[in-house]
């Protein structure tokens, strides 16, 4: 279990942070400029600390709601990216567009849905195999 949940962890960290790097600060960087609601200088360590909260949480609740011993880890893996995804998308994207000044709500939605579908359609299935794989190896051993 133990293992497991390291496994979960690095499943939302490693992708996590890239992608959200890259789709924010280079690959959309200029529509997001155009936004006018970032500020200059990104403050990366606390996107980093936003990022491992919600990996020790995932990491947590993963199991909890999906068991990887009753639970297929695709079927867990589909659940997990429809529940926490929407939940993010929820926390991330509504409160802000309703309530920072941006120069486009609409666009603002649209780079955010994108991004929030993509992260959890790329840490979803990680993170099921990641406790699918770890319950796998306990079974094994417990039935040696």
């Amino acid at each position: 279990m133990r293992k497991s949940f390291g496994w979960a962890v690095l499943a939302y960290l490693v992708p996590t942070f890239p992608l959200g790097y890259f789709w924010h600060l280079v690959t959309f960087a200029d529509r997001y400029r155009a936004l006018q609601m970032y500020r200059d200088e990104v403050l990366i360590p606390l996107g980093l600390a936003s990022m491992l909260i919600q990996a020790l949480v995932f990491a947590w609740a993963y199991p909890r709601l999906f068991p990887p011993d009753r639970t297929p880890w695709q079927r867990g893996a589909i659940g997990f990216a429809c529940t926490f995804g929407v939940m993010a998308w929820s926390f991330a994207v509504l409160p802000v567009a309703a309530k920072y000044r941006m120069a486009s709500v609409q666009d603002f939605i649209v780079l955010e849905t994108c991004f929030t579908a993509l992260q959890f359609a790329v840490v979803s299935p990680l993170i099921g195999l990641a406790h699918h794989l770890g319950g796998r190896k306990k079974a094994t051993v417990a039935s040696a």
